[in-house]
């Protein structure tokens, strides 16, 4: 069983309902160490001063904010203290909104939330309200001693708490050179391209048909490799733009490629692994580990 991250309340208006707080991801990143190559032997970072150029302990460090180049104001622990929000534990929802009113990009991590028993009535009731209302509470929280703007949604049973980024934290489109709304697009070509979209839509997303392919080469490849096999590496191709001379043909090809059984994935690049040298019977054989520090 999970472990909870933060134990508070849901609050809105004069309703309070006490929830437990679990995180609703996983990371499944492979991660590697750092070795030294001529001898397999572990790597770590040590912290050294500019200044004088001794290695420095974590319990000698400082947090310092650069606001001229090379000065530096230090913060101790009670300058931080200072300034630190009132840690309420408690989802103070301060509006609702229809979620179609919410641009996506300022959404971030998801949580669950799990409500105690003593308000597991008042739990459903506000996840039925929302549901039927096609609204979301907008609220403030503090997790970790840091306050954040976050999003209250209904999902399956589960109210779901997303933690959502600030207006200034997202890079404004217009930094970027996007083709305006109002670029032409010829008729016949939007035609064909709404009917290939058609053609490859489903009814319904199922998220268990897609797998992390390159995680899974790189597995194959640790497993090739504690087997003492060596692994060529795959020629990459990168396919090149189409041009906007032959995109209707591009479009009605791939239109007719998905009518005949779905539009085919790109090759993936997997590596094929050739024998290695033979060991001598004396050598013994790596067992690869579950997981990598």
């Amino acid at each position: 069983m999970a472990h909870a991250i933060w134990s508070g309340a849901i609050n809105f208006g004069l309703v309070t309902i006490p929830v437990k707080l679990f995180t609703a991801v996983r990371t499944n990143d492979l991660r590697f160490n750092f070795l030294h190559k001529k001898d397999d032997g572990r790597i770590f970072n040590e912290r050294h001063c500019t200044v004088c150029g001794e290695k420095v302990e974590y319990a000698d460090l400082v947090r310092g904010y650069e606001f001229e180049k090379g000065q530096y104001v230090t913060l101790g622990d009670d300058d931080f203290k200072s300034v630190l929000p009132e840690a309420t534990q408690s989802v103070e929802i301060v509006e609702f909104v229809d979620l179609d009113q919410i641009n996506p990009m300022y959404f971030d991590t998801p949580y669950y939330l799990e409500p105690e028993k003593k308000g597991r009535h008042a739990y459903a009731l506000l996840r039925e309200s929302l549901r039927e209302a096609n609204k979301v509470g907008i609220a403030k929280v503090v997790i970790r001693s840091r306050e954040h703007l976050a999003a209250l949604k209904p999902n399956g049973e589960a109210l779901v708490l997303e933690l959502m980024h600030f207006a200034d934290e997202l890079v404004a489109q217009s930094d970027f050179d996007f083709p305006e709304l109002k670029e032409k697009v010829a008729p016949a070509e939007l035609k064909v391209a709404k009917l290939l979209i058609d053609t490859m839509s489903v009814e319904e997303f199922e998220p268990e048909k897609f797998h992390d392919d390159y995680k899974e080469a790189v597995m194959s490849m640790i497993d090739a490799r504690v087997a003492g096999e060596q692994v060529a590496a795959p020629e990459t191709k990168r396919p090149a733009a189409t041009n906007v001379v032959n995109l209707m043909d591009v479009l009605q090809r791939s239109l007719e490629q998905s009518k005949r059984g779905g539009v085919p994935s790109r090759p993936k690049a997997v590596p094929s692994a050739k024998p290695a040298a033979k060991k001598s019977a004396s050598a013994a054989k790596p067992k690869r580990k579950k997981s990598a520090a």
